[in-house]
């Protein structure tokens, strides 16, 4: 599976991005990780397919919507309010079979986005 992030960029803060991550098989949970420089790679939102069940960082919870298309193997983040603090590159996962659910742990997935930067000026 390859997975194709895209939408990064720089805006002031307040402002909103929308990343997107098309993948080219099914997947079955979509995740967003972030990691800024010096610091380690950390969870943002999922989607779980099956259901539509989503799960957010705390630091994003009521920012960022995480949804998708089935229709197109894509999953878009909107992250409206952007802080400086969301600085990072953007990483959009994938796991490959069912039965490792809604997981928040990165080692957990099995598919990984080249990533996408996103800078939040102040």
């Amino acid at each position: 599976v390859q997975l194709q992030a895209s939408g990064g960029g720089l805006v002031q803060a307040g402002g909103s991005l929308r990343l997107s991550c098309a993948a080219s098989l099914r997947t079955f949970t979509l995740g967003w990780f972030r990691q800024a420089p010096g610091k380690e790679r950390e969870f943002v939102a999922l989607l779980l397919k099956s259901d539509g069940s989503t799960d957010y960082a705390d630091s994003v919870k009521g920012r960022f919507t995480i949804s998708g298309d089935n229709a197109k193997n894509t999953v878009y983040l909107q992250m409206n309010s952007l802080l400086p603090e969301d600085t990072a590159v953007y990483y959009c996962a994938a796991t490959g079979n069912p039965f490792k659910g809604a997981t928040r742990r990165a080692s957990r997935y099995d598919y990984w986005g080249q990533g996408t930067q996103v800078t939040v000026s102040s």
